[in-house]
């Protein structure tokens, strides 16, 4: 912090505005939220009178400072744009109006992204029951003390702070784009080398022997349908978020009993060579199981068992994850809010089936390449964490006078 800043309290900056409104239940209000980590205000929802439980609401004003009680440990400061002018709020949203030529509300919103700030404010959350557990009240807040250079300095600072932020989110959507790129030129590759059965365009490897799936399969069948009773320690259970990225992650799971185990494996056993499909939510995303540790797995997950001596699992894994395939799924799928894909659909895709050995030569060729996509993206997620620390760090130097 330069010399010339001064320490303030935040009470002698920012002045508690109520502009209260008793409900009218004819009236439509424009209700706001606010993002966590300095992400600011956003437009939650859009009710009638009669819809809302609050019998008064406030209204926010440009240019005012907002905060949530509840989530301001969690970074939920913001300051209303012209798009939020005359939205409302409840009564969990304290609002504040900036001293004329004593604070740029602009300046405030990013030094509340500074974690030092972030755990001052932590450290006086207060509340001891389910209705006000880690309030931040309006008297701490109000008492904290802000380094504050001169209006002219706030107003430099934040123009500085908004150029820098600009390219880093410029870094990010590149960074994005070039992730896509990469998913899309592997989707590319897989629809160019098997084709599309179901248009009749042939693929450059020119497979002549297409099958059913339920033909080169000994079983089709997905995890029970009951929520099973967790415990602490037991059988990993498997739901799509521990498969969506291609193969299994044991973590972030909840365990069963071993009865509960054994009578799941009744209807689904899975084992090594065998695949797996997300068909709730996420649907058609295969995984190669390729490990021997036992797990059992909820309904939203389908169980292949290809024919040993008929279709490799790997293949079949590479096979589902072509655009004619994923296309087909998609189609086939049902459901408005959250997409479902039936076992009976499952089975009635068709694959194609080359000999064995040629299975085998395309997936060694497929995973050198995924090997290739794994670097790259491994590269990115770098990039990406690089990237992500820019805006600390910049938020560091403006606040220590340094930008």
């Amino acid at each position: 912090m330069s010399k010339q800043w001064q320490i303030v309290k935040l009470g002698a900056v920012l002045a508690p505005v109520d502009r209260g409104e008793t409900v009218n239940a004819e009236k439509e209000y424009r209700l706001l939220g606010i993002r966590l980590d300095g992400q600011g205000p956003f437009l939650r929802e859009t009710v009638m009178g009669t819809q809302t439980s609050a019998s008064k609401l406030f209204c926010v004003a440009k240019g005012d400072f907002i905060y949530s009680r509840l989530f301001a440990c969690r970074g939920a400061f913001g300051v209303i744009s012209d798009e939020l002018d005359g939205c409302y709020v409840s009564g969990e949203f304290p609002t504040f109006v900036p001293v004329p030529g004593k604070v740029d509300v602009q300046f405030l919103k990013y030094w509340f992204r500074l974690p030092s700030v972030i755990a001052c404010v932590d450290k006086n959350c207060s509340g001891s029951t389910p209705l006000t557990r880690n309030r931040f009240k309006e008297h701490f807040f109000l008492s904290l003390d802000v380094p504050l250079p001169s209006i002219v300095e706030q107003c430099r600072i934040v123009a500085r702070i908004e150029e820098l932020v600009a390219k880093i989110q410029e870094a990010r959507e590149v960074r994005h784009h070039a992730s896509a790129e990469v998913e899309a030129l592997l989707r590319s590759y897989l629809g160019k080398l098997f084709g599309n059965f179901y248009t009749g365009t042939s693929g450059t490897l020119r497979i002549n022997n297409w099958e059913r799936l339920d033909a080169v399969v000994d079983d089709v069948a997905d995890g029970p349908h009951i929520t099973p009773n967790y415990v602490s320690t037991g059988v990993p259970f498997i739901t799509v978020l521990n498969i969506t990225s291609g193969h299994i992650r044991f973590n972030d799971h909840k365990f069963i009993s071993l009865a509960d185990h054994a009578q799941f494996q009744r209807r689904a056993k899975a084992e090594v060579g065998d695949v797996l499909i997300s068909k709730d939510g996420t649907i058609g995303v295969p995984c190669f199981i390729d490990t021997t540790r036992d797990f059992s797995f909820f309904v939203s997950v389908a169980l292949v068992k290809p024919k040993r001596g008929v279709l490799d699992g790997e293949f079949l894994t590479w096979i589902i994850r072509s655009p004619y395939l994923q296309d087909r799924i998609a189609a086939r799928s049902r459901g408005d809010m959250i997409r479902h894909l039936v076992l009976r659909e499952i089975r009635d895709l068709t694959v194609p089936v080359p000999p064995l050995s040629q299975q085998r030569q395309i997936v060694a060729e497929l995973n050198g390449l995924q090997t290739v996509v794994d670097e790259l993206r491994g590269f990115q997620t770098e990039t990406a964490i690089q990237i992500d620390a820019l805006l600390p760090s910049l938020l560091s130097k403006a606040f220590s006078g340094e930008l």
